[in-house]
């Protein structure tokens, strides 16, 4: 008798592991449809890169 609880809790934790692990699926493949859409993300040149670095790495710097 002891056995078949524990089966039964394993299965429904598995159950629960899978759809949380496809709702996350889900949801990133809406944003991904939704970035394309709009447009959101776009190939970066070198000099934009450059610069984005730049202010990562040097945070109190003023921009002019």
């Amino acid at each position: 008798m002891a056995e078949k609880p524990r089966s039964m809790v394993l299965g429904v934790v598995a159950a629960a592991v899978f759809a949380g692990l496809g709702r996350m699926v889900i949801q990133k493949i809406k944003a991904d449809r939704a970035a394309r859409e709009h447009h959101v993300t776009a190939p970066l040149d070198k000099e934009t890169r450059a610069k984005i670095s730049d202010a990562l790495r040097t945070p109190g710097k003023q921009r002019h």
